[in-house]
């Protein structure tokens, strides 16, 4: 084999070259979810000879774009083979294995989304070093609605499904299988607190990243069946399998719009109706409940956070803010501060740099953090979702704890985001001044070497914009824990500033 043809377990596969490395689009990890497998467990797929052309995205199990106008753009590809995957590996580390991975799981509420986004290339990842995995999954209906007749949470069986294949499969294109961190955002941070608590999970992944991550709240076998008779009540369709494997993708969602429509006929469901649920079996128990008072994920080194002002523009004033605080913030300070209660690896970070396009002018919102973690200012729409020319992310050297990266920096994360022992002093609200540069989050340092680090750039100081600390675990070239000495003290403050 090639550097750009990579034989995998069930066949080979043609990747294409770019700047930094070789890209393999549309890799099945599973057969299409389509016929009597539509609302069935993922299944191995059937084996190739011929070389698999890769070097186009695959189709996604997205039909329709979340809404007429998204922050991320996310195209909806044609096609039947939707439990497929992307590969992006370093210039020459194929056959090479050893380098870190980072699987990721996108957002879009469960019911959007895809991994066939310009801004989840992996051209900056390649570049320090790892390979990067985007995945795609069932949603809305197909992978989430409790059926009487198929299993439960079959989105979250095609995320280990996916992950099995990187298990067996990742050392081919210069992974190693034991270096793998499950990341994702919004729904995908989700994903990734869901996975924690999913026993079938353990073993797969060694470290894991939540960013704005939100769950179904309550969540639970009762929630999901009290879901599937409001769907029934509501759609005068059977929660079956029976009754929907026939239906065409525009019916489906046509009965899902009818799920979501508003009526106080559903004030007691869960905001999140299509998400993940502790089913009692697959998910055990509630995922909060399993992450916060459970002992689930706790061998797993975990970051979390979000960005200062999620929700706070989907409406006005109070109430816009409490949204932010009651499905992200509180939930990620109760979760790191329950890790560090036990003293397990928990970083915690908070997303303060303020966009400058007109629309959202001011505030740190949802989904805006993603292009400064993969490193793609120049990626399309990003310039419409920031504003004109975002400050640079280049690479900068990672930072001690608690010690200034620089006389004239001012992060975008704030800190400590290292957590041992229990965090006081915790406040839920911290603004770097409007127009202030963000430090980048570089891309090696996000992906699972064994401490999970946050850095800081050194920037020209701004008329008005103060200097600031950076915290962060330095992480060791080598792998593994750093050393004592080089984490924050027990008990140290959460975010330490002023609640506004």
């Amino acid at each position: 084999m090639t550097e750009d043809i990579i034989r995998t377990s069930h066949g080979p596969v043609r990747g294409e070259r770019t700047g930094t490395g070789v890209r393999f689009l549309g890799i099945p990890y599973a057969r299409p979810p389509i016929g009597p497998l539509r609302f069935a467990a993922p299944v191995p797929p059937e084996p190739w000879a011929e070389v698999l052309d890769a070097r186009v995205y695959g189709p996604t199990a997205q039909r329709r774009p979340f809404a007429e106008t998204t922050t991320i753009p996310e195209p909806c590809v044609p096609g039947e083979s939707t439990l497929n995957l992307n590969v992006f590996t370093p210039v020459g580390a194929a056959g090479q294995a050893g380098l870190p991975v980072l699987v990721r799981i996108h957002g879009g509420g469960f019911v959007a989304g895809c991994s066939a986004s310009p801004w989840y290339d992996g051209t900056a990842f390649n570049r320090d070093g790892v390979v990067l995995v985007p995945l795609g999954y069932r949603l809305g209906i197909e992978g989430f609605l409790h059926l009487e007749d198929s299993p439960d949470n079959r989105g979250v069986l095609d995320w280990i499904a996916a992950l099995r294949w990187v298990r067996e499969n990742i050392a081919a294109f210069g992974g190693d299988p034991d270096k793998v961190t499950v990341a994702g955002q919004s729904a995908g941070g989700g994903a990734v607190q869901t996975l924690l608590a999913t026993p079938a999970a353990a073993g797969l992944f060694r470290a894991a990243i939540s960013a704005s991550g939100a769950v179904m709240r309550p969540q639970g076998p009762e929630f999901a069946a009290t879901v599937s008779e409001f769907f029934t009540a509501r759609t005068g369709v059977p929660a079956t399998a029976a009754a929907l494997r026939g239906l065409t993708d525009e019916e489906i969602l046509a009965l899902q719009d009818e799920l979501h429509a508003p009526g106080s006929d559903r004030d007691a469901l869960p905001m999140l109706v299509l998400a993940p649920f502790a089913d009692g079996a697959l998910i055990p128990e509630p995922v909060p409940d399993a992450l916060i008072v459970g002992a689930a994920g706790q061998d797993i080194p975990l970051m979390t956070g979000c960005t200062a002002h999620e929700f706070n523009a989907v409406a006005e004033g109070e109430t816009g803010r409490t949204l932010t605080d009651e499905i992200f913030r509180a939930p990620v300070l109760a979760l790191a501060e329950s890790r560090a209660s036990r003293d397990l690896p928990t970083w915690i970070y908070q997303f303060d740099w303020t966009v400058i396009a007109p629309a959202f002018e001011g505030l740190a919102r949802h989904c805006i953090d993603l292009p400064f973690a993969f490193d793609l200012l120049g990626a399309e729409g990003v310039d419409k979702a920031l504003g004109e020319a975002p400050p640079s992310t280049s690479p900068t050297p990672c930072t001690r704890p608690g010690s200034p990266s620089s006389a004239t920096s001012t992060p975008a994360l704030t800190g400590p985001p290292l957590l041992h022992g229990a965090a006081r002093d915790t406040h839920l609200e911290h603004r770097v001044p409007h127009g202030a540069r963000p430090a980048p989050l570089r891309t090696e340092d996000l992906a699972g070497y064994g401490d999970l680090t946050t850095v800081a750039a050194p920037r020209r100081r701004r008329p008005g914009v103060s200097s600031s600390k950076t915290a962060g675990p330095r992480r060791r070239r080598g792998g593994g824990r750093a050393p004592e000495a080089d984490r924050p003290p027990a008990g140290e403050s959460v975010l330490g500033a002023e609640q506004r």
